[in-house]
């Protein structure tokens, strides 16, 4: 091999090179610039290679990079692919400090950009959480993860279990014998290896020092490390350096330097002092001739330091994290400026060594902080039920983690202007019982606008004060007379989700007279998060608790004034009952234009009388009178949707059941349930539709999403039956009730149209099929279902049913109601209504009554006529009523018809139930082809006076008194 000039190899001279290398010829002009721009040589190295107009030198210009298909540059590369212990032994020798760290740079792992650069924005109003980008798949790099929650002693926490205090068992270091008998570039690769592996802080420091004793041949040596802020207000706060490890000798171990106390010196003070703040080595071959050397340390230990060597740890950014420092050569010479060069290159390694052990330790730290903040937030969030038993656990877990004499949280309300509302005071040795209060007595001594409490109360800055006499905010009056002294406080605010400021939490006179760090701060910034949701949660609890107890106060001042009184309900107990014939309830062509309000009473009470539920359920008769004047005092007098349409729709249920005998098929329970959910599916109606709450966004819309009236009738039918006096299902048993509310609740959903819209094909498809009711309907839920939701609809709907007179009448009803709600959008909310609401369009009621037959009413009244011949009547009136409406669409005199939207309906409603005026003659049963029933005059007056009288029951049309020992014929099928 020859040089580019073409003289021969020498044999390598260099005192650090292998020793018997019989070195190559280098390729000459080879500067280190120019080497390490060299492609190979950037790839041996692990260095990334540099594009081909990319600048060589960096800053002050340099030699331009080669091209990687440069002859020069690849003859290069070719010598020393063939000489790789030159490179080594070269990079040994040349290699920089940057060098060395754009190689670890270039190896080491790049942080996400999300982790590596936070975002400092602000976030708004706080009102809403941004979402976090980071996924649960980011965590499956590192393998299998330890479970976030453990169980101990049956509580769930997220502190995970304690590591094991074992040191993993790791390969034997050779002797220090050993270590001498290499030579120097073995030895260094040897003790870097020893130290390269290891992340616990104290046993790095340890191994750094003993290996520096063996490279400089010294007796012992320490190491100090620096903590503290660079740039702290608080000079106790403030950088220093403290002694990891001190006086370590070959033969001491980490357990036994455990057991010394920690040594803090100074930033800038003594020999270490000096050599952390100026970057630079000390070396002084005769301590005691140097004013900056401490003979006192020498005079506790009894050891007597002579030379000393000091040497700066730098890590990869040039910034001292260390001081390392040997003592007394054991040659007993000063150390060398050989020792100072070998003692720089290995803590070049420690320095790189020390910083990830420090940011391992420091993970492990966070780790374990961020599980500390998961069980404090379990914890806090554990117990919502008072602020009292919340801000007690905040102080308890507070004090316990920060160790301090005294903690307090103040709340600000804004109730309580000028002062805090409520204080919370902890101090070390108190009961921490939850069942006893911790409410301070000195609420109000604690202005919010004076003091450092007020200060962060007002700013919502952090107060970190390390004496609290020499700060000016701090009020010196609050010890007086207290025995207590504050000397050390950390004051913080705490917030609620929407950043505004709900409370204080001041921590007092940290333990062992030490002071609250910045990590202390951001402890209790973290915690008070957690602290401002807690007592934020809490506080809305308690308004929900006071919101709650408020209601049940209402509903019981409403249940009292929505139940009728208990002589009304006497006085209807003791009217006597006419028979269901004297009413026509059997009829399908009822009408009670003729009936008084205490006809309607009574002629319910009949129905429950003739279906035998009084008996068989054990309803006390003066309940059932008081249930059936509250149901009518909760109608409101509103034109259609009133009283007398729910009853016209119970007895139309009444007729059907008892007409068709439809009653055998549904059973006792479920004809009780659609009798009373007839007469109570409308109760409370404003005499405005679902659509119309919607559109006004009344608080029922926003109880409600679907079906808003008919969900607010259901609810206003179990308040009243419910209520106190007027509970009729009390002596049902608890499956029998479930049943009885559960079909209540859907024969009453489905009075909505949408709902009986959503059935309608699946009922018709069904009569389709069946073309009637058999008993076997019975066994089938869906099937009865289905027949009690369409019967709901057809009861509802029945005034179309009715003899032309009867219908028109209704008709006009409806017509008036739907036109007042047009009024009110028009009026109220700025809406055009639509044409059935719209007054405007009143001549075209008729026209819009035979599209409603067609829509809505044919269809369910010719699958009824199917499925009963019996009901085949309803249908021929809605046809003939259909027909009176096509008339009146057709009338081409142009005279506007007199409709009677304007008239209330004639009613003889002027009697009381405070007066008998029922003939006894009516209450006669005759016996008619209808199979009405009732009882006789004479067994009338029999049972008159009795709590529960006897009922009279439809069966074969054969009167028969109910008698325990007799059947039943609701239960006959």
């Amino acid at each position: 091999m020859f040089t580019k000039h073409g003289k021969p190899a020498e044999r390598c001279h260099h005192p650090h090179s292998h020793r018997g290398c019989k070195k190559k010829k280098p390729a000459p002009h080879t500067p280190w610039k120019y080497l390490m721009n060299c492609p190979l040589v950037r790839k041996c190295f692990g260095l990334q290679l540099r594009s081909i107009e990319e600048p060589a030198g960096g800053a002050g210009g340099g030699m331009p990079a080669p091209s990687c298909y440069d002859a020069e540059c690849a003859r290069t590369e070719a010598w020393l692919d063939e000489n790789q212990e030159f490179v080594h032994d070269y990079f040994l020798r040349k290699a920089t400090r940057q060098v060395v760290d754009a190689w670890l740079v270039s190896h080491a792992t790049p942080p996400s950009a999300e982790l590596a650069s936070p975002s400092r924005a602000g976030s708004g109003s706080g009102a809403t959480t941004p979402v976090r980008k980071i996924s649960a798949h980011e965590f499956e790099r590192g393998g299998l993860l330890k479970p976030l929650v453990t169980t101990v002693d049956g509580t769930p926490t997220f502190l995970g279990d304690q590591p094991p205090h074992a040191t993993p068992s790791r390969p034997q270091r050779r002797s220090r014998h050993e270590l001498r008998q290499l030579d120097e570039k073995e030895l260094i690769f040897e003790l870097v290896k020893d130290i390269c592996n290891e992340l616990e802080v104290r046993v790095l420091c340890h191994k750094i020092l003993q290996n520096v004793s063996i490279l400089l041949d010294a007796d012992r040596g320490s190491l100090f490390l620096v903590q503290g802020e660079r740039a702290s207000p608080n000079p106790q706060n403030g950088r220093c350096l403290v002694s990891k490890l001190f006086d370590v000798c070959s033969k001491s171990t980490p357990e036994q330097m455990e057991q010394l106390e920690e040594i803090r010196i100074p930033w800038g003070s003594g020999i270490v002092g000096y050599v952390a703040e100026s970057g630079e080595p000390v070396n002084i071959p005769d301590a005691y001739k140097d004013e900056r050397f401490n003979h006192d340390i020498d005079q506790q230990t009894g050891y007597k330091t002579r030379s000393l060597l000091c040497m700066p740890i730098k890590d990869i950014n040039g910034e001292v994290i260390g001081v390392a420092q040997v003592i007394n050569k054991q040659s007993d010479g000063p150390f060398t400026a050989y020792d100072e060069k070998v003692f720089s290159s290995y803590l070049q390694f420690c320095g790189i060594g020390l910083r990830n052990a420090q940011l391992y330790e420091r993970s492990q730290l966070e780790v374990k902080r961020n599980q500390v903040l998961l069980d404090l937030a379990r914890m806090v969030f554990e117990e919502q039920s008072t602020i009292e038993h919340m801000v007690l656990r905040i102080l308890t877990h507070t004090q316990s983690l920060i160790r301090c004499q005294r903690v307090q949280v103040l709340l600000v309300h804004e109730a309580s202007k000028g002062s805090f509302s409520r204080v919370f005071d902890l101090e070390a040795g108190d009961d921490t019982d939850l069942g006893t209060p911790r409410t301070s007595p000195y609420e109000s001594r604690f202005p919010i606008n004076i003091g450092i409490t007020g200060y962060v109360a007002t700013t919502g800055e952090t107060v970190n004060i390390p004496d609290a006499y020499l700060d000016p905010r701090f009020d010196p009056s609050v010890d007086e007379g207290t025995g207590f002294k504050h000397n050390t406080i950390l004051c913080m605010a705490i917030k609620n989700s929407e950043g505004r400021i709900i409370g204080v939490i001041q921590l007092i006179n940290k333990f062992d007279e030490l002071l609250f760090t910045k990590n202390d701060e951001n402890f209790v910034e973290a915690f008070a998060i957690f602290c401002g949701m807690g007592i934020h949660n809490t506080h809305m609890y308690e308004k929900a608790i006071t919101a709650m107890a408020k209601q049940s106060v209402t509903l019981d001042v409403l249940s009292y004034h929505a139940s009728a009184s208990l002589d009304d309900a006497q006085r209807l107990r003791t009217l006597r009952i006419p028979s269901s014939a004297h009413f026509s309830l059997h009829e399908l062509a009822f009408d009670d234009i003729e009936m008084t309000d205490d006809d309607t009473l009574r002629a319910c009470l009949r129905m429950f009388l003739d279906l035998d539920f009084v008996e068989r359920f054990h309803i006390d008769y003066s309940v059932l009178c008081r249930w059936l004047l509250s149901v009518k005092k909760n109608y409101r007098n509103v034109t259609y949707h009133n009283w007398r349409h729910a009853f016209n729709v119970a007895q139309m249920m009444f007729a059907i059941l008892t007409e068709t005998q439809w009653w055998k098929i549904f059973g006792e329970l479920e004809c009780l349930a659609l009798i009373i959910g007839c007469l109570c599916h409308d109760l409370d109606h404003r005499g405005t539709n679902n659509s119309f709450q919607i559109k006004a966004s009344s608080p029922l819309a926003q109880l409600y999403s679907t079906s808003t009236m008919e969900h607010h009738h259901f609810d206003q039918c179990l308040m009243i039956l419910n209520s106190p006096g007027n509970q009729i299902l009390l002596n049902l048993s608890s499956d029998d009730y479930e049943k009885v509310v559960k079909v209540l609740e859907d024969a009453i959903l489905s009075t909505d149209l949408a709902v009986y819209f959503s059935k309608r094909k699946a009922f018709i498809e069904l009569v389709s099929t069946e073309r009637q009711v058999t008993p076997n309907w019975g066994e089938c839920e869906d099937r009865r279902g289905l027949l009690r939701a369409m019967l709901m609809t057809a009861c509802d709907l029945a005034a179309i049913t009715k003899p032309w007179p009867v219908e028109r009448r209704v008709a006009a009803l409806v017509a008036g109601e739907f036109f007042r709600q047009g009024d009110l959008e028009r009026q109220n909310l700025n809406l055009t209504p639509i044409d059935i609401m719209n007054r405007d369009k009143e001549d075209e009621l008729p026209a819009m009554q035979v599209k409603f037959i067609d829509t809505i009413c044919l269809p369910i009244y010719e699958a009824f006529a199917v499925l009963s011949p019996a009901l085949q009547p309803m249908l021929d009136r809605v046809k003939s009523n259909r027909g009176h409406w096509i008339d009146l669409a057709n009338n081409d005199s142009g005279e506007k018809f007199d409709y009677g939207l304007d008239k209330e309906p004639e009613r003889n409603d002027k009697s009381s139930i405070s007066s008998q005026n029922v003939d006894d003659t009516e209450n006669t049963y005759e016996g008619d082809s209808s199979g009405a029933v009732s009882l006789s005059s004479e067994t009338n007056s029999k049972y008159e006076n009795l709590e529960n009288p006897v009922v009279g029951l439809l069966c074969n049309n054969v009167l028969t008194l109910r008698d325990p020992n007799k059947f039943c014929p609701l239960n006959d099928y």
